[in-house]
C-alpha cells in the first residue's frame, strides 16, 4: 500500500476506523493521517489527535471530524515558497499535503525521503549514439550504461526526485525503446516522465520546443550523461536570487603556470606573477531556464543550449554563472567511465 493511501481516511470514518489506520504499518509515517471529503482534505489526525478527544469524551463509534485538526500545515500546488519549506524543515514536519486550488489533495510530500520541493519541470537529454563509449553503446544507449549496479540516468533521476522535481521529459532518439522499457511512465517512482521523440538529432535543447506547457516557471535542462552530486536547491536559490533569465552550472577546472609570468606593455614589463594558478569555467550541461524563454528554440531544428546562451546575451537577458561546489563528471570517453566506476564508491549522494 502506497504512503497516500496509508495516510488518508474518509471524513465519514470512525475514531475506531482511524485507530487501526494509526496502526496498520507500524512506521512513523502512520502517526499522521490526513482527512478527506470528495478527495478534498478538511483536517489531519495523530495518535495524539485521538487520545485528546477520547479524554474529552468521544467514542470510538464516533466521527473523525470532531476530533480531527483543521488548521494543518499544507502546500498549495505551484505557489509556495522555499523559505515555507525551510520553516517545515525546522518544525520536523515530515508529511505534508499538496493541495490543488480547490484543496484537493495533489499527492503526500515524506520531507524524510526528500531535502525539499524545488518548483521546476526537469527535461533530460537522452538521444545520443554515446559513439566515444562503443562498444559499450552499441546494444545500450548510454543513459542505461551501468555504475555500480545502476543506470547513469538512474542517478541523475534519483537525485532530481531527492529536491522535490515530480515531472520530467526525456528526450530520446537512439535505442530509445529500451530507454522507454527502462522507465516507463514513472508511476513506480510516483513521478511523471514524458517522452520527446526524435526522429532525428536535435541537439542539446532542441527537444525542448516539443513541449507545449511546463507546471512550473522554472525548467532545468540537462544532459544525461553525467554524473553529479550538485546541490540543486542551492542552484535553484541562486538562480531566484540573482533574477536571472538563464543560469548555467559550471565545473572549474585549475591550471598551474610552473613559470614565472610577466604582465606587459609592450615590451616593458608591469608586473610579475611567480608560477600563478588559472581558475576556468566549463559548461557542465545542467542549465536552470525560465519557460517562456525556450520559446526561442526554432520548432524540430538542431539547436544546442550554447546557441540559446548566444541568444540570450544577446538579447541583454540575465545569463549567470553557478559553479559546481560537488562533484562532477561528464561520462563521454572510457576513460572517464572507468574513472566514475571508482568514483561511485565513494561520491556522497
Amino acid at each position: 500500500m502506497s504512503l497516500q493511501q496509508n495516510n488518508i481516511i474518509e471524513s465519514n470514518a470512525t475514531i475506531k476506523m482511524v485507530l487501526e489506520k494509526l496502526g496498520h504499518t507500524g512506521s512513523r509515517h502512520a502517526l499522521t493521517i490526513f482527512v478527506i471529503n470528495k478527495n478534498v482534505v478538511v483536517g489531519s489526525l495523530t495518535d495524539g489527535d485521538v487520545r485528546r478527544g477520547l479524554l474529552k469524551g468521544s467514542s470510538l463509534d464516533d466521527s473523525v471530524e470532531q476530533i480531527m485538526f483543521r488548521g494543518f500545515r499544507h502546500l498549495r500546488q505551484n505557489n509556495y515558497s522555499i523559505e515555507y519549506l525551510e520553516e517545515l524543515k525546522k518544525l520536523e514536519i515530515d508529511l505534508i499535503p499538496l493541495l490543488n486550488e480547490k484543496n484537493e489533495l495533489v499527492r503526500i510530500i515524506d520531507f524524510s525521503k526528500k531535502k525539499t520541493l524545488l518548483p521546476i519541470d526537469a527535461i533530460i537529454m537522452a538521444g545520443g549514439e554515446g559513439k566515444r563509449l562503443r562498444p559499450l553503446t552499441l546494444e545500450i544507449p548510454k543513459p542505461l550504461v551501468k555504475l555500480n549496479n545502476k543506470a547513469i540516468i538512474d542517478y541523475n533521476i534519483d537525485r532530481l526526485e531527492s529536491y522535490g522535481v515530480n515531472r520530467f521529459y526525456i528526450s530520446v532518439n537512439y535505442l530509445k525503446d529500451k530507454i522507454k522499457a527502462h522507465l516507463g511512465d514513472g508511476k513506480e517512482r510516483e513521478i511523471t516522465i514524458e517522452y520527446l521523440d526524435e526522429t532525428e538529432p536535435l541537439g542539446t535543447i532542441g527537444a525542448a520546443s516539443k513541449i507545449s506547457d511546463f507546471n512550473h516557471d522554472a525548467v532545468l535542462v540537462m544532459n544525461s550523461d553525467l554524473l553529479t552530486n550538485i546541490d540543486y536547491e542551492d542552484f535553484y536559490k541562486t538562480f531566484l536570487a540573482s533574477n536571472a533569465d538563464m543560469a548555467v552550472a559550471s565545473a572549474s577546472y585549475q591550471f598551474n603556470v610552473p613559470y614565472g609570468i610577466f604582465e606587459l606593455d609592450g615590451d616593458k614589463i608591469l608586473t610579475l606573477k611567480e608560477k600563478p594558478t588559472y581558475t576556468y569555467h566549463s559548461n557542465a550541461g545542467i542549465y536552470l531556464i525560465k519557460k517562456e524563454l525556450l520559446n526561442l528554440i526554432p520548432k524540430n531544428s538542431f539547436f544546442n543550449a550554447t546557441d540559446l546562451m548566444t541568444e540570450l546575451i544577446k538579447l541583454n537577458k540575465t545569463v549567470i554563472n553557478f559553479p559546481i561546489r560537488g562533484y562532477w563528471l561528464d561520462i563521454g570517453q572510457h576513460e572517464d567511465y572507468i574513472k566514475a566506476q571508482e568514483d561511485i564508491k565513494h561520491i556522497n549522494f
